[in-house]
């Protein structure tokens, strides 16, 4: 029997399904929920509470300026989209039919997407790079300033010998001698450096060490913040009476980021840094950042919000007005991401590409300098060929954005950190990245130098111009006293200034009338009394291992820090072996 397959007419065999039927079955149709103002109102409300979940944990901002909000928005749109399809049915036939029902469900919320999709397009167009070089370049305003005469010498009590690394371990090793604190507590990264009452400091906050220690101590709050003191590495535990509330660790409305939301809910904020005022209450300085080129570009600082990190009061102030307290309201990567800019687009895009005539950038790392009562931010300046040296480098007042480039050519600050390990490279010391002094009018490198375990057993200067000059000493003023000899010797100061005595360096001798030792922050510390004399002179071990010698009654000679109170600390002791004084 001959079958014709493709005939409409044939039936099929008996008790079968026509195969022609069986093949043009139509899709079962689901039916619509509920009238349409209903199942737009169900469509609303899911959106809604998708949108006030999605809000409350990622936090976007309502501003055009920022582009977590044109995600927030989008995926808003989605969640209507999905629902709407959901709640409607299926009506049409085929894809072009399902693209027709989709269309009529979701125009509005398409609609709105393709709009914010061609805003955030035709604001990053206005901001791109190529068309607004200029507008880059001027972000930052760079002065020329000169060295000598604007950075003055800075005093020993001034000059910051502890990075960052360094504090941390003693902030860490603080809590640990706390019983009542460490089993619940841990202490925050911030470890932000400020001037404190003329002092250069780092501040940190505490953390709760988990969950569940957070939900067991949440009520009274964090009950201290740490000070660590950055020339006598003194870590000080401020307890108090009222528990810090407002934190970056904190969790639901006392979060620091989820509280500065919900108070300024279009503002957009660079990362906050944790300060004390002069009368030591905590505060979190929150930087408010604005775009200045087109809708994404040009990034910068008009203000800051300070929260009362007890009681959660804020304030915003414009960046004139921010209170002298303050030192961190310009983050150090905004200023060298701003004078990369500066340097990079000094005579035009075209030129950054091409020729890239005196076209410069900032080197790799940064550190911090206290300057009168603010804090400047200080790194080097090189040029867009990598040769491991630098014309110069600049100082940004981390308040104010002030910035001064400062003409000096020079080793870069990693050949300087190399120099000074190759000094003592048998000791096989680390070098911490180095601060920028003026010694005798000379720019120099100023580092410490760690050993493996973190501990600083010597500090380093090199000359910046000349950094084959290398200085060592197991304190600064000795490793300062060794440094101007050696500019002496390369005929770079005189031998007056060779020999000029540090202006707050006194010295005394006489016989040891009285010894005592303490055990401060994992070093024994030895304090010396001479005949006739009321105060004690303090000296490290580490820092001095003759002292661990000493009797009552030697004849010593103490280099020491002049300044107020029954203790002070001493520089170098020396022991005087002649005859006629034992």
């Amino acid at each position: 029997m001959n079958i014709n397959w493709n005939d409409p007419n044939f039936e099929g065999f008996a008790g079968q399904t026509p195969f022609g039927k069986r093949a043009n079955k139509p899709p079962k149709e689901r039916k619509p929920i509920g009238s349409p103002l209903g199942r737009t109102l169900i469509n609303l409300a899911v959106t809604l509470v998708f949108g006030a979940i999605y809000y409350y944990l990622v936090l976007p901002p309502f501003n055009l300026q920022a582009k977590e909000f044109y995600v927030f928005v989008l995926l808003l749109c989605l969640c209507y989209v999905l629902c709407a399809i959901f709640t409607s049915g299926f009506q049409g036939t085929g894809a072009k039919g399902y693209f027709s029902f989709v269309k009529q469900q979701c125009k509005i919320p398409a609609i709105l997407a393709a709009v914010l999709v061609a805003v955030a397009l035709v604001g990053a167009l206005i901001g791109w790079q190529v068309f607004r070089a200029g507008a880059y370049r001027d972000l930052l305003d760079v002065q020329t300033g000169d060295f000598a005469a604007e950075v003055e010498e800075i005093s020993f009590d001034q000059i910051p010998m502890l990075d960052r690394d360094s504090a941390m371990k003693l902030g860490n090793r603080k809590l640990g001698e706390l019983a009542d604190m460490v089993s619940q507590f841990e202490v925050a990264d911030d470890y932000t450096q400020i001037n404190y009452k003329g002092r250069p400091v780092r501040v940190t906050s505490l953390r709760y060490g988990d969950v569940i220690k957070w939900f067991n101590n949440r009520a009274d709050g964090l009950p201290a913040y740490l000070i660590i003191d950055m020339v006598t590495q003194k870590v000080d535990v401020v307890r108090l009476n009222d528990g810090i509330r407002y934190t970056t660790a904190e969790h639901f409305g006392r979060n620091l980021y989820r509280y500065l939301r919900f108070h300024y809910p279009t503002y957009l904020f660079d990362d906050p840094a944790f300060e004390i005022d002069e009368q030591g209450n905590p505060y979190w300085v929150c930087p408010r950042i604005i775009k200045t080129i087109g809708l994404f570009g040009g990034t910068d600082i008009n203000g800051a919000v300070l929260v009362n990190a007890i009681t959660g009061e804020c304030s915003y102030y414009d960046a004139d007005d921010v209170p002298q307290w303050v030192d961190h309201v310009y983050t150090a990567d905004l200023i060298v991401q701003q004078y990369d800019y500066h340097g990079t687009y000094i005579n035009g895009f075209i030129n950054s590409l091409f020729g890239q005539r005196e076209v410069t950038e900032t080197t790799e790392g940064y550190n911090y300098i206290a300057i009168g009562d603010d804090v400047y931010m200080y790194t080097g300046i090189t040029s867009v060929v990598s040769d491991e040296s630098n014309i110069g480098f600049i100082l940004s007042n981390q308040r104010t954005k002030e910035t001064h480039f400062y003409s000096v050519a020079g080793a870069e600050e990693y050949s300087a950190m190399d120099s000074a390990q190759g000094q003592v490279q048998q000791m096989h010391y680390e070098a911490t990245f180095p601060l920028l002094l003026n010694i005798s009018e000379q720019p120099t490198y100023f580092m410490a130098l760690k050993d493996a375990a973190g501990l600083v057993k010597m500090y380093a200067m090199v000359n910046v111009s000349q950094y084959q000059i290398v200085a060592t000493g197991t304190n600064v003023a000795d490793c300062e006293g060794n440094y101007r000899v050696m500019l002496a010797n390369n005929h770079l100061i005189s031998e007056e200034d060779a020999e000029l005595v540090i202006t707050d360096q006194g010295e005394s001798t006489g016989k040891i009338a009285e010894i005592r030792s303490a055990v401060i922050d994992g070093n024994t510390w030895y304090y010396l009394r001479l005949d006739g004399e009321q105060v004690y002179y303090a000296v490290s071990a580490a820092d001095d291992r003759s002292v661990v010698i000493l009797n009552p009654g030697d004849t010593v000679t103490v280099k020491f820090a002049q300044g107020e109170g029954g203790i002070l600390e001493a520089y170098s002791v020396t022991q005087n072996t002649n005859k006629e004084n034992t």
